[in-house]
């Protein structure tokens, strides 16, 4: 039953152990006193340590430790290096551990049936002294360790302070004095109980009288009445029970009882919860014997011996859904770990696991015997149980995914009482529960938070306020089978079905009357989410072969026994091909079968999963795969999960429940599966992750969280609700907009228009038809599209975070002084009162974006749903517990999630408003822009795009103005044509000048802006960001080339030709050409656009601008660039420019994308040395017109012959506004039909070239570059 979690082989027997609460930590001391701290979830030793000796690593830390502090050497030996001989008991101290005992106490505690104004002692916050420490306590013969796991500093207490007798087990009184901090009873070598304060590290009390001889265990537990109890075994056989309530006003104590248990001695005691009762003490002792104490009047219930000539070496409490009969562990020395069923009046034992399969089998070849001598349970989760073996530790684990067999019902409309029907001991009960005021802090799952001082806080705030349960119980039906059974509930609530599967089994319950509708034989069983419809897998008995007759040597005994193989053959077969029966049932209880098989399938159905579709899950092959693994043939990872040594087939598909045709392809089996109430979200579980997906307007994959092993979860809304072994956590969900989402919205528009004329159109024929054409505003809606949004927030867990410092210095204390001092006066003085942060209108504001996780309960819960503002869980014992929902940042998103964005913005005024822009973030995630723009705190930013999401563009505008500070920029700004340098504003324009520098830094953003009020026609909102925007193009250098390129077809565009000329001139001043040319362009003005290519240096593009619009202004162009060309050149320093892209001087070529380096020009190119010495074997530059011949060879002009099969024309001269292509080198001279003449060994091209190239050749021969020019017969020649 119970399979391999970890496994780590020891070199000697273990003999004690012990599992921590809330962290991965496995202690355990072997024969040899090795003392070893294991991660069992890691599988890492963290701490190994030989106590039996000297640890001299310990003992050279505290001597530098002592001598950093100013302490002179002692004479004396230190309690460092001191012995510590052999291990009697081994613990874990800290907060989580303080905590979650007082917590199964109260809860066991809370069990009888008290009166209603009995009040337990809350559990309160741990004392300064362990806060955000944890220590592993240790005891020895002749000493006891306290070593901190954080700092790995260790405090040793010799066996002196204990008068020189040995401590033999501890235990931690739940109530820590003011001045002497935690307290730790120590059961001594002499039968006295001596109490250490682990502040002064001194003796405070002792509890004498109770044992003749050494103690051998300790525990604390709160009795029904609610006093705290010590009681204490002895190797003299007796238990003795201690009051350590309230002040002692004597240093010693008598006991409040004495009772002989056993005979030879007490091996171990052990705290049973019992249902409905008060607790029961369970004791261990030499006289192989286990005792059953009552603890109101400490009488004995029953003695049992779990296994005969066998004592038992530990006990430990246990309550697994999955086993609910089994209430005991126990081990013996042998191989198995052994169970208690009904240990009140039963008490039967059986083995519950064979710990050698679990054992890797290199380790048994040797042909030792596996021998159990310590076994314990986890506190807080009871599937894993951990055994101390002779060949090492194993840590077992038995069914995780079990759950309590409970079900919610539906409550009354209006009524704050909800309820749950569970099966208990062969009978249906509802558990009614409610919130109510705080009566009894037993069923709480949240303490009451304490001061320093030991005293409760009564300004506590409102989070951390207890929300006490009300609950009561109520028999309704009694059933046949008191086995594991699972409880599921139609989908109006009306009907509810309990499944045994060990039976196997099925009933169906009528709620209202609780009588049995249904009934018959199946394993498997599933409710269709939609109506009342079930399916089913139908179970059959295999019949037992017949015993042979007499006379089997007969042949009619022979063709008799044939006939009945035969028979059971026929009745085998339709059990092991089982199908899927859908039924539905009708308005009058009855049931019909729809279906009696959904797919003619091969393989066998090992299972079913109900919601919006049928789930069902066929039994394929595994196929092996590469992962290592372990020698008996498992792996030794984490067994659990999927693909350590197997691969998980693909077994599972999704059927309608309509149709019975499958809608899915075959996926890997969940281990379930949850669907959202209104049919539009689903979640697949899986072993370390979920799936969520959106199931409309068709299914769409949303993403995985990362939360492994659920166990099960229930949607509310858009929030998803799912609990683990250890956490409790929530997911927002929404599956946001896509591109298919606003189609489909367009077309449902378009649909509906479409049936409402055609219903106008009958009343009104023609009439209908009939529209008034108007002045309109055309707008077109902009809908953003939106990602999907998964946010995870942990709501409980078993973890207790630190409320200070780990570490916090406490004054020495020194013996002279006559009184003890109190250590946290100081602190106290200094400790500043808290007050209340307060918002408007006097709310309480909190601190924290998240809550702090709340305490999650114990064990396998069941998670019912949100109601009443607070989610619902019922545990293991039919108990209901509440995890808060009230805190602002949980209630916010909770109501924003739930389709109330307007309370969530309400609900945002208790959330600090530095938490505004998280809250306001996860708003726009769930699709309301819109309304969180009305939160107080966001930042302007934040503000800016939400606005822009929800198209308030107003408030868009007054943000951008607000983050720019360009209040007064657009309105006075001076249009002239000179610019305005940034230099060489004045101090009277420094506020100016801010203000450009703010209009720059969200430059795109104003762009952004400018766009979406055009695209939704505002004009005056695009006008007035286009004027802020222009007053920063208007700024030498201030805007980015991209920025101004935008900027000055927003301007045309606006019809802002003023500002668009003062912009092209601020660009000609600032040098930027190509930015000049496009705003010139788009001013239509040649002049301009002239004066912007010449002004900037690019004679390139302007030769190319006057050519192409026949300007007479390019023989002077040519002639000046010829000029640059020469100076350039004339120096042995200068150089050939590289390859250079001209761009012709059109407005549609000039839009270059944002990125684009521009062209070189002369000016820009990287130069290139050269001497005149190599100037004759460099290429020669020619500027010719093109009716001239182009000759090659240094120092001549020749004619060059055309290639054979090249176009000549008789005039070369081309028109004026003919393209222009230069490439070099050159190797042949082809003219093409327009005139122009292209240098290269090339086909002319068949589109106009729209850019040209300066190329230095690589040949000796001069190149030539023919430009066409309106004068004939000029050669220019550049050597």
């Amino acid at each position: 039953m119970l399979r391999l979690r970890a496994f780590r082989p020891t070199p000697d027997k273990v003999v004690r152990l012990l599992l921590h609460p809330t962290y991965p930590w496995l202690v355990t001391a072997d024969a040899s006193d090795n003392v070893v701290v294991w991660d069992w979830e890691h599988r890492q030793v963290i701490y190994e340590v030989n106590v039996r000796g000297i640890d001299e690593k310990r003992t050279v830390g505290a001597q530098l430790q002592k001598l950093a502090e100013g302490e002179a050497e002692p004479k004396a030996k230190t309690s460092e290096s001191i012995r510590g001989g052999s291990v009697k008991h081994v613990t874990f101290y800290d907060d989580d551990v303080r905590f979650w005992q007082a917590w199964l106490s109260r809860s066991a505690a809370g069990e009888a049936p008290v009166a209603p104004n009995q009040l337990y002692a809350p559990v309160g916050g741990g004392h300064l002294t362990i806060k955000g420490r944890h220590f592993l306590v240790v005891c020895c013969e002749n000493k006891v360790i306290f070593l901190d796991m954080v700092s790995m500093r260790a405090r040793d207490v010799p066996k002196s302070v204990f008068d020189n007798k040995s401590p033999l087990c501890v235990a931690f009184l739940p109530r820590s004095g003011v001045v002497e901090g935690p307290l730790a009873a120590f059961g001594g070598s002499d039968g006295v109980i001596r109490v250490l304060s682990m502040t002064l590290w001194q003796l405070v009390r002792r509890y004498v009288g109770g044992h003749k001889g050494p103690i051998s265990c300790l525990m604390t537990f709160l009795a029904s009445s609610g006093e705290t109890l010590l009681v204490s075994g002895g190797n003299d056989g007796t238990l003795s029970l201690w009051s350590v309530d309230g002040a002692q006003a004597s240093r010693e104590a008598l006991p409040k009882l004495s009772v002989k248990a056993h005979d030879g001695g007490v091996y171990g005691i052990e705290l049973a919860r019992v249902q409905d009762e008060a607790p029961q003490l369970v004791s261990i002792g030499a006289d192989k014997t286990l005792a059953i104490w009552d603890t109101v009047n400490f009488k004995e219930i029953r003695r049992i011996k779990p296994v005969s000539k066998l004592a038992c070496h530990g006990v430990a409490s246990w309550c697994h859904p999955r086993r609910p009969n089994l209430d005991l562990l126990v081990c013996v020395k042998d191989s198995h770990i052994w169970a208690i069923e009904h240990s009140g009046y039963g008490a039967t034992t059986r083995p519950l696991c064979d710990l050698t399969l679990q054992v890797p089998a290199p380790l048994l070849a040797s042909g030792k015997k596996l021998k159990a001598y310590c076994m314990a349970v986890h506190p807080l989760q009871p599937h894993l149980v951990a055994s101390g073996t002779n060949l090492g530790v194993i840590l077992s684990e038995f069914d995780v995914k079990a759950l309590p067999a409970a079900v919610p019902l539906p409550s009354a409309p209006g009524s704050k009482e909800h309820t749950v029907a569970f099966a208990v001991n062969s009978e249906i009960r509802l558990l009614s529960f409610q919130l109510a005021a705080p009566i009894n802090p037993t069923i709480s799952n949240t303490g009451v938070l304490i001061e320093l001082t030991g005293r409760p806080r009564s300004d506590a705030p409102e989070s951390s306020s207890q929300l006490q349960v009300k609950q009561t119980y109520k028999h309704v039906q009694s059933l046949a089978h008191d086995s594991f059974c699972c409880l599921s509930t139609s989908k109006s609530g009306k009907y509810v079905s309990i499944v045994w599967p060990d039976t196997p089994a099925y009933q169906i319950y009528r709620v209202s009357d609780w009588t049995c509708i249904h009934s018959g034989a199946a394993r498997h069983f599933a409710w269709d989410s939609c109506r009342e419809r079930f399916a089913l897998i139908e179970s059959f008995p295999v019949p037992r072969p017949p015993p042979p007759p007499k006379g089997g040597s007969s042949r009619k005994a022979k063709e008799a026994a044939a006939q009945a193989a035969a028979a059971a053959a026929a009745a085998a077969s339709p059990a092991a091909l089982a199908t899927v029966q859908v039924c539905i049932i009708l308005d009058d209880g009855m049931v019909t079968t729809l279906t009696n098989s959904i797919e003619n399938r091969p393989e066998p159905v090992i299972g079913l999963q109900g919601g919006a579709l049928l789930g069902v899950t066929y039994k394929m092959p595994r196929r092996a795969s590469t992962a290592t693994l372990g020698p008996s043939g498992s792996s030794l990872d984490d067994p659990s999960v999927i693909g350590k040594g197997t691969e998980a087939p693909a077994n599972f598909q999704l059927y309608s429940w309509e149709t019975f045709k499958p809608v899915s392809g075959m996926l890997p089996q969940p281990d379930w599966s949850a669907w959202d109430q209104t049919v539009e979200y689903c979640a697949l579980a899986y072993q370390r992750y979920v799936v969520i997906s959106s199931l409309r307007p068709q299914y769409r994959y949303l993403g995985n969280v990362a939360i492994g092993a659920a166990t099960g979860g229930v949607w509310h809304r858009r929030q998803l609700f799912l609990a683990t072994p250890t956490t409790i956590e929530c997911v927002f969900v929404d599956a946001g907009v896509t591109a298919l989402d606003v189609e489909r919205k367009r077309r449902k528009e378009e649909q509906k228009a479409r049936e409402s004329q055609a219903k106008a159109f009958p009343a009104h024929n023609e009439l209908a038809l009939l529209t008034v054409e108007g002045p309109k505003v055309v707008t077109a809606e902009r809908i953003p599209l939106r990602p999907p949004m998964l946010q995870v927030v942990r709501l409980a867990s078993f973890q207790t975070a630190p409320s200070v410092p780990p570490f916090v210095s406490m004054p020495k204390i020194s013996k002279s002084e006559g009184e003890v001092p109190n250590p946290l006066k100081e602190f106290e003085e200094k400790k500043v009162s808290p007050e209340a942060v307060i918002a408007g209108g006097g709310v309480s504001v909190a601190v924290s974006r998240l809550p702090p996780e709340q305490k999650r309960p114990v064990g396998p819960v069941v998670v019912v749903g949100v109601r009443d503002g607070v989610l619902w869980l019922v545990d293991r014992y039919m108990m209901a517990h509440v995890i808060a929902l009230n805190h602002p940042g949980i209630r916010c998103r909770c109501l924003a999630a739930a389709g109330d964005p307007v309370s969530a913005v309400k609900w945002a005024a208790r959330l600090g408003r530095e938490h505004h822009d998280d809250l306001a973030h996860f708003m726009l995630g769930m699709g309301y822009a819109t309304e969180a723009l009305h939160l107080p705190g966001i930042s302007k930013r934040l503000e800016y795009e939400l606005a822009m999401q929800s198209g308030d563009l107003k408030r868009a505008l007054q943000s951008l103005v607000t983050l720019s500070n360009s209040k007064s920029i657009g309105q006075d700004i001076e249009l002239s044509s000179d610019a305005i340098g940034v230099l060489s504003i004045t101090a009277s324009q420094q506020a100016k000048a801010e203000a450009v520098h703010g209009i720059v830094k969200f430059a795109a953003e104003f762009l952004n802006l400018i766009d979406a009020a055009d695209a939704t026609g505002q004009a005056d909102i695009a006008g007035q960001a286009l004027k802020r925007l222009a007053a920063a193009g208007a700024v030498e250098g201030a805007l980015q080339p991209h920025e101004l390129r935008g900027l000055s077809l927003r301007l045309a565009t606006h019809g802002e030709l003023t500002r668009l000329a003062v912009q092209t001139n601020t660009m000609i001043n600032a040098g930027q050409g190509h930015e000049a040319a496009l705003a010139a362009s788009l001013l239509g003005d040649p002049n301009l656009l002239e004066k912007a290519w010449l002004d900037t240096g690019m004679l390139a593009q302007a030769a190319l601008h006057a050519h192409a619009n026949g300007r007479p202004s390019l023989k002077l162009i040519v002639q000046q660039w010829n000029k640059v060309l020469q100076k350039q050149y004339a120096s042995p320093a200068d150089s050939i420019p590289p390859p250079a892209t001209v761009t012709p001087a059109s407005g549609a070529d000039l839009l270059v994308p944002v990125g684009t380096p521009p062209p070189l020009t002369p000016e820009k190119s990287t130069p290139i040395s050269v001497s005149l010495q190599q100037a004759a074997r460099k290429p020669l530059i020619e500027i010719i017109p093109p009716g001239n011949v182009i000759v090659s060879g240094p120092g001549s002009l020749a004619a060059a012959p055309p290639k054979a099969g090249s176009i000549s024309q008789p005039n070369l001269l081309p028109a004026p506004s003919a393209p222009l292509m230069l490439e070099a080198p050159p190797q042949s001279a082809v003219s093409t039909a327009n005139g122009a003449l292209i240098l290269s060994g090339s086909a002319p091209p068949t589109a106009p070239p729209l850019e040209a190239s300066i190329v230095p050749a690589v040949v000796p021969p001069p190149v030539l570059i023919a430009l066409p020019v309106e004068s004939k017969g000029e050669l220019i020649s550049l050597v």
